[in-house]
């Protein structure tokens, strides 16, 4: 469907321009997201999350290609390149969006990546050791729930 493919290019190029507040307009009341660090975010959590990762992500740069939709889903590859705040490594991240719609807004946004890829480029030979373990996959999550938590709380309207 047209609309869905607009929407889901006007996400990704307002992500590309650092434009937080236009992708927090395309998530719906009561939408979901998940990826591999962050799980179950309510609609203010997403919303939170992308204005978190556009403000500290000084070197952030994205690229985005096959982008398809219907009535009510689509789909899109991200490329997102940046320096990862914790240890100052470079990061290329490559992504698989999926997203479900209703009454034009985002409903469901699911982002896949591999965590263990994301780990080596991130957190160096801890990452190469222990990327693969759900032990290091939820020590990371936890860090990554706390830092979006400490975020909303200091920018609370």
């Amino acid at each position: 469907m047209k609309e869905n493919i607009e929407l889901i290019n006007k996400f990704y190029t307002a992500f590309q321009n650092k434009d937080y507040a236009t992708m927090q307009n395309f998530y719906a009341k009561n939408a979901v997201f998940n990826d591999a660090v962050f799980t179950n975010l309510n609609s203010a959590q997403v919303k939170a999350m992308w204005e978190m990762l556009i403000k500290n992500g000084k070197d952030l740069k994205l690229e985005f290609n096959n982008v398809k939709a219907n009535e009510n889903a689509g789909s899109a590859n991200w490329t997102a390149h940046y320096t990862f705040s914790g240890t100052g490594k470079k990061v290329t991240n490559n992504i698989k969006a999926n997203f479900v719609f209703e009454n034009g807004k985002i409903v469901n946004h699911k982002d896949h990546f591999s965590f263990y890829a994301w780990a080596k480029q991130s957190l160096g030979t801890t990452g190469l050791l222990l990327g693969w373990t759900p032990f290091l996959k939820n020590k990371v999550k936890q860090q990554a729930m706390k830092n979006l938590e400490k975020f909303m709380q200091a920018n609370k309207s």
